[in-house]
């Protein structure tokens, strides 16, 4: 078995797919949290209720309404991922 060596741009471009991929799972789903939560928050600073379940309730029903929409998405953008380090695993054992 000789030394097996991987070049820093190969770790560096699948470190950058893998925060691109993360980006991309992630960001529906905090996007819609945050767009919840500044509807809420603005709808307590004209009303003056201070709760704080009413906040956090519409945030979780909206997270997981996002998923059922964006579950299938997201599924297959992290398959694609797992699928091309997958392939890309006989580079690395050379």
């Amino acid at each position: 078995m000789g030394c097996n060596t991987v070049s820093e741009e190969f770790v560096l471009s699948i470190g950058r797919d893998a925060l691109y991929t993360t980006l991309l799972v992630a960001g529906p789903l905090l996007l819609l949290s945050l767009l919840v939560g500044l509807i809420i928050s603005i709808f307590q600073a004209t009303t003056q209720i201070q709760e704080q379940t009413l906040a956090f309730v519409p945030k979780i029903l909206a997270v997981f309404l996002g998923l059922m929409i964006f579950g299938p998405w997201m599924l297959q953008i992290m398959q694609e991922f797992t699928v091309g380090l997958i392939y890309m695993m006989p580079k690395v054992l050379q």
